[in-house]
């Protein structure tokens, strides 16, 4: 360890996210990126947009793409507010709104960003237990706290929950903020943006990185009400007035108007999900019902991580976790069809005990 460095970055355990390796053939099913390619529109517009004028700085407040999101979903431009990928959001959603005197609430199987940035930010919190069927039950979190953060659906679970047990939550608690995570509710989940007019308590967290293929892009979103929005832009202001290049910007934008290609990637990525679950399922896993671009899944007669390293050896990534009520399970990326076939098949050399 560095002696130049603060306490804070000496109390620190970072997130660590999926392995990114270099290796030919592979297949890489964890990280939770889309398989196919993000719209032609969009590529053909970050070409044009790629002139002479990167040299000057974007727009700072993003209007265009903020008026574009707002017209998608129905709110207005002051409702909205975009930033590079959900996690920097996430981040100012925790230091703009969740740093209070109570307690923080979030599920104890959830993104595994939530206590790095509670850690980073000094915000005291407190773990709510999923249910056994690993869902999560919103009369547990109408309790005393200091605000309300969730993915829905969850992650890595999958499980979604619907508007109204979200709309329910709202209204008991509504004098802390509730930040909803919907990093993947476009594979099958119900959106709590139309709650938002009704709930200024509510704000609405969302990525174009995994239903739209724009991992690469950094581009984040959030809906609220304009206070809460308001609340965000002082920390961005605090921190990097020009969080989106010119590229993410016309980028985004481009992708919100290519409706039938979304709808036909999020179509191909829910046809390969229900292939894919069908399969585990005829291997003996346990499969968590998802809402996501991915599945939970177990193998009641072999252990998670070494079912993992054993895809590993046949160039097969999936994403396991060590956490104690959840070391059997494996996060598994929904991939093209031909993705789907692969992994299957080392499945079954894994399962039947076959050397890598």
């Amino acid at each position: 360890m560095s002696q130049f460095w603060s306490a804070l970055v000496h109390d620190l355990s970072p997130y660590v996210p999926g392995e990114q390796p270099r290796m030919a053939g592979l297949v890489k099913l964890n990280t939770n990126e889309l398989p196919v390619g993000p719209s032609p529109r969009v590529l053909a517009v970050i070409r044009a947009e790629a002139t002479d004028t990167l040299r000057l700085y974007p727009d700072p407040q993003s209007l265009a793409l903020r008026a574009a999101l707002a017209g998608y979903h129905g709110v207005s431009a002051d409702q909205v507010f975009v930033g590079n990928g959900s996690d920097e959001i996430l981040a100012f959603a925790f230091a703009a709104l969740l740093k209070r005197e109570r307690p923080l609430l979030f599920p104890d199987i959830t993104y595994s960003f939530y206590p790095v940035y509670c850690r980073l930010f000094g915000i005291a919190f407190e773990t709510v237990p999923l249910d056994e069927a690993m869902r999560l039950r919103v009369d547990d979190y109408m309790r005393d706290a200091g605000g309300i953060i969730f993915p829905n659906p969850n992650a890595p679970t999958g499980i979604a929950i619907g508007c109204g047990e979200i709309a329910r939550l709202l209204a008991d608690r509504a004098d802390v903020p509730v930040v909803v995570d919907e990093a993947y509710v476009d594979f099958g989940g119900e959106s709590v943006i139309p709650l938002v007019a009704d709930h200024p308590n509510l704000l609405v967290v969302r990525t174009l990185s995994k239903s739209r293929g724009l991992a690469g892009l950094r581009v984040g979103y959030a809906i609220g009400d304009a206070a809460l929005i308001e609340g965000l832009v002082r920390v961005k202001d605090s921190f990097n007035s020009y969080p989106l290049d010119r590229l993410a910007q016309a980028g985004a934008i481009a992708s919100l108007q290519d409706e039938p290609y979304f709808q036909q990637t999020r179509a191909t990525i829910i046809a390969n999900r229900a292939m894919l679950v069908e399969g585990l399922e005829a291997r003996g896993f346990a499969v968590l019902p998802s809402c996501a671009n991915f599945v939970f899944a177990r193998h009641p007669a072999h252990a998670g991580a070494a079912v993992a390293a054993g895809l590993r050896e046949r160039a097969v990534l999936v994403r396991h976790f060590s956490a104690p009520r959840i070391r059997d399970y494996l996060r598994i990326t929904v991939g093209t069809a031909h993705e789907v076939e692969q992994l299957l098949a080392a499945l079954d050399a894994v399962l039947a005990g076959e050397g890598g």
